[in-house]
């Protein structure tokens, strides 16, 4: 007796949420997958490379794919200030909608990818643990207004959607814009090279910070599950490891994996001194017969600086989550020790 199949689009499939989410639904038996993204894929699933930007190359790759059932959207356009990043990021939302939506009448659910923006976690000091049904905050926020697209877009419709909310992701992708762990292991590997101790190089009470993240499995596992389960259309979710750390706890031990000693953090800005850095890495590619570029390394100094500088709190409530069916939890010490050995594995850290 044969299973009826889902077919999976997900945007930003080469990023680092998106390639985990791509790997967790190829492994399904009920699902297929085609992966979007400028850049080429993998070769793993299918791939199309479209300009979610232009209407007009979105129309035509995607206004096909008439059997899509589930949109994951974890697209993303880097823009220097916060209004900046509005209209492109809510502009490919809408491209990819205006194409699929018509041309797929099995469509089932769209599934938004957010973060802890929505509640100003970038502003300053929030309410914490922030809730899904926590006020608004002045605009603009790119976030709420894809948000907003949605349900006004769904409103008498047959399929649903879902806004999932991760805070700071931990996953492999290289060249990706806000990979912290990818940070942290090129940063410790480069002070080992120096000779020099694995420095805290945040705000001063960063260190001290009440602080959570999310691992890009969970995280995949999560958004799959809120596309699907009958309790979880039109609603919101945020999704994290299930722990809670500060970095005065966890420095020194990761500190420790990398065979370093610590000592008393010091603030700096990752992404100035390590603008000369890429002769170093060279040569340490070369030494350590390493795959990766600084380039694709080194993408994510400035997200890194934004984490850093965080003297609050930030963590949210996930008990929604749990209320609603999904149990599942990671360590955050753990992962990031699981990450650092998948990316020594990949030759990307000696």
């Amino acid at each position: 007796m044969s299973t009826a199949r889902n077919l999976a689009l997900v945007a930003g499939a080469n990023g680092i949420i998106g390639r985990t989410l791509v790997d967790h639904l190829a492994r399904q038996e009920d699902w297929d997958v085609v992966g979007l993204s400028r850049r080429p894929g993998d070769g793993k699933t299918r791939h199309i490379a479209v300009d979610l930007l232009d209407p007009a190359d979105t129309q035509a790759k995607l206004g096909e794919l008439t059997d899509v059932t589930h949109v994951f959207y974890a697209a993303y356009q880097d823009k220097p200030t916060w209004a900046e990043l509005v209209p492109p990021n809510l502009g490919m939302l809408t491209n990819l909608v205006d194409a699929v939506e018509p041309a797929a009448p099995g469509l089932r659910h769209v599934s938004l990818m957010q973060g802890y923006k929505v509640y100003g976690a970038h502003l300053g000091p929030f309410k914490t643990p922030a809730r899904e049904t926590d006020a608004g905050h002045m605009p603009p926020e790119f976030n709420v207004d894809q948000q907003q697209f949605l349900e006004r877009r769904q409103a008498g419709k047959a399929w649903t959607w879902s806004a999932i909310r991760p805070s700071v992701v931990g996953g492999t992708a290289l060249g990706n814009p806000m990979n912290l762990a990818l940070v942290i292991a090129v940063y410790a590997s480069i002070s080992k090279e120096l000779g020099l101790p694995l420095r805290f190089p945040g705000k001063p009470g960063a260190y001290d910070s009440l602080l959570e993240v999310t691992d890009s499995g969970l995280l995949a596992k999560a958004t799959v599950w809120a596309a699907t389960d009958d309790r979880t259309g039109n609603e919101a979710f945020n999704i994290a490891n299930g722990d809670l750390f500060r970095w005065s706890e966890l420095w020194p031990k990761i500190a420790g994996y990398f065979g370093l000693e610590t000592a008393p953090p010091l603030p700096m800005s990752l992404e100035v001194v390590m603008a000369d850095k890429a002769p170093l890495w060279t040569s340490m590619a070369d030494k350590h017969g390493l795959e990766a570029s600084y380039a694709d390394v080194s993408a994510s100094w400035r997200f890194a600086d934004f984490v850093f500088s965080w003297d609050y709190d930030v963590f949210a409530d996930t008990s929604k989550s749990r209320r609603h069916g999904f149990h599942e939890y990671v360590s955050t010490e753990e992962m990031f020790f699981r990450l650092f050995d998948q990316f020594r594995k990949d030759g990307v850290i000696p």
